[in-house]
């Protein structure tokens, strides 16, 4: 069997083929071919680097229709400056068992985690809904407005980050430029107020939005950071609210609220009400909004295999 060269795309690559696919309806078809038997989504695999200095987590996953299967791994290393997050995925041809593809995959995952909650919003949200409220001011909550804006009516689109106030004119500006319907707000009171979905888009470790404070039943959309049992509502909320997440075999094990809950406040993960394979093939029931409803998503190795063949195939037909 010859060997392949696999191809090997560094992030303004990666950024431009990324462009031209469209990354909704890829994780679509990638969660439907899930709830089919056509996908394998193994657990996230964590491993912690020795003195504390970080840790990685590999992300896997096998797309039997597409004859791929890969890895994205993301280390976190503590440094002093901060902490220093990257990924790379592999992509492997199930046919001939060479490598396809290497790429940076940091804009592949930003794009994978807004569009999976987009799917999120689409098929949990009420259909009417209106106010929309993004937690977080940075490229994740940027690309989470640019897949979630044309879901729904939205009438308002609030935004609010601590780190508002310390942004340029230049980058509120790039900010309000995503929509005209977008608000930039001062406190998160302000931009939660009266919002049917709520979007947790930040970094945080720790929780930024109590549930227990808002006036109304809202969806709260969650993606938190992979820093060790981070989580972006408190652990005990979940007992009060309907939970989804991306995937039920492998997000209780990882997501830190799941995690704590179940440790600390006797949470059940049998609670969950259902993920996006099982929601995509009516498997599983909406929400009726008697009370919260929680999306948890914690990254699956097949959103980044989904989308690394979508760029394998771009690249190799440009080179042909």
């Amino acid at each position: 069997m010859p060997n392949v060269t696999p191809y090997i795309l560094h992030q303004a690559e990666t950024e431009q083929l990324l462009a031209q696919v469209d990354v909704h309806q890829a994780m679509l078809a990638m969660f439907r071919g899930l709830a089919a038997g056509n996908a394998v989504q193994p657990a996230q695999q964590l491993v912690e680097f020795p003195n504390a200095a970080g840790d990685f987590i590999n992300y896997l996953g096998v797309l039997a229709e597409a004859g791929v299967y890969g890895v994205k791994t993301s280390p976190y290393i503590v440094r002093e400056q901060g902490p220093l997050v990257s990924a790379w995925t592999l992509l492997m041809s199930m046919h001939s068992g060479q490598p396809l593809l290497l790429c940076d995959a940091g804009s592949l995952t930003t794009a994978r985690t807004a569009a999976t909650t987009a799917v999120a919003v689409d098929a949990l949200a009420p259909k009417q809904a209106m106010r929309l409220a993004v937690i977080g001011s940075g490229a994740v909550a940027r690309a989470h407005v640019h897949y979630v804006k044309g879901l729904r009516e939205w009438q308002s689109i609030r935004v609010y980050s601590p780190s508002l106030a310390e942004q340029s004119d230049a980058q509120r500006r790039e900010l309000q430029q995503l929509d005209p319907r977008l608000q930039l707000c001062g406190s998160l009171e302000e931009a939660t107020r009266d919002a049917e979905v709520i979007m947790l888009c930040t970094s945080s470790a720790g929780p930024v939005l109590d549930p227990h404070s808002l006036r109304q039943s809202a969806l709260i959309t969650s993606i938190s950071t992979n820093a060790p049992r981070a989580h972006e509502v408190p652990p005990q909320s979940l007992a009060s609210m309907d939970v989804y997440c991306d995937y039920r075999a492998t997000t209780p094990g990882s997501a830190g609220e799941m995690c704590l809950a179940s440790e600390q406040h006797d949470w059940d993960r049998a609670l969950i009400r259902g993920d996006l394979a099982e929601l995509l093939s009516d498997q599983a029931a909406r929400p009726d909004y008697r009370r919260h409803v929680f999306f948890r998503s914690i990254g699956l190795g097949l959103e980044d295999i989904a989308l690394a063949n979508a760029l394998y195939h771009l690249k190799h037909a440009r080179n042909a």
